[in-house]
């Protein structure tokens, strides 16, 4: 503390800012100038948000003096965290703290996209809400489009609202050189080196789902609307579906087998 006490009245007053920058958990986060903190413009509206405001605003830059109990002082921490992070959502979508948020994610200071087909293309951190308190903070990638969970516990914890549901559409839409490919690659299910056929997978789920409600109109003896002697046509019907899911017609017109592990044995394997 004394050696900031020995600098510059400029470097003093970015003290507490620097100290949040650097705690753990925070490394999301840009460091606010100085400049647009001390605009009452850039703060309208804050004041009904933030208890303590003033007394928070005056710890965030450095102009604190209250004697309070430790208690008090907790209280107001807590407030200016709040405050910081309400204030970094505006300014994060401004010319210079786009910039500032670009140089981080040029760095992948908010990690690397998990998908695998994505080869470790760097996260935006974003919110699903602008209002505080509703949803903690999801990393996008802009290459497959997805959002995802922070790694770390300690940035799960963040408020979404601190970064808005604006700022990883904005940042693409002034950099538009940054924009990736879109990821063409994608995972393709196989059985002993085959393709497993969409189709036959498909049809097996209809069936299913058609058995059990079946199943659960008869129960509640409910009546189908299907006439008598339907059922037997139908008892046709499931022996057809059931044909038609162990060899399926390829986009090519080559047999496909889509049974289990059984019928994959017993025609050496999903044909594609």
């Amino acid at each position: 503390m004394d050696d900031f006490v020995s600098e510059s009245d400029s470097e003093y007053a970015s003290y507490w800012r620097d100290w949040f920058i650097s705690s753990r958990g925070n490394e999301y986060f840009c460091e606010i100038d100085e400049d647009y903190l001390t605009d009452r413009f850039n703060l309208t509206g804050l004041n009904t948000e933030v208890q303590y405001y003033q007394y928070a605003l005056d710890l965030v830059t450095d102009v604190f003096d209250l004697d309070c109990d430790d208690d008090m002082r907790e209280t107001i921490e807590k407030s200016a965290r709040h405050l910081y992070g309400l204030v970094h959502a505006r300014y994060i979508v401004t010319t210079r703290g786009l910039a500032k948020m670009l140089d981080k994610y040029k760095k992948a200071d908010f990690g690397k996209c998990p998908r695998v087909m994505c080869h470790s293309h760097p996260l935006l951190p974003m919110g699903l809400s602008d209002l505080p308190n509703m949803k903690p903070v999801k990393l996008y990638c802009a290459r497959c489009e997805d959002i995802y969970n922070p790694k770390s516990s300690r940035h799960a914890t963040i408020d979404g609202a601190y970064f808005g549901t604006s700022f990883h559409n904005i940042i693409f839409q002034v950099y538009p050189a940054l924009i990736p490919a879109k990821s063409t690659e994608r995972y393709v299910p196989r059985v002993y080196g085959f393709k497993v056929h969409a189709a036959a997978a498909l049809v097996r789920w209809q069936n299913n789902q058609r058995d059990d409600m079946r199943r659960r109109l008869r129960k509640m003896e409910v009546d189908s609307g299907f006439k008598e002697g339907d059922d037997d046509i139908e008892g046709d019907e499931d022996d057809d579906l059931e044909e038609d899911e162990e060899i399926g017609i390829g986009e090519g017109g080559e047999a496909v087998v889509a049974g289990g592990v059984g019928g994959v044995a017993g025609h050496a394997g999903a044909i594609a």
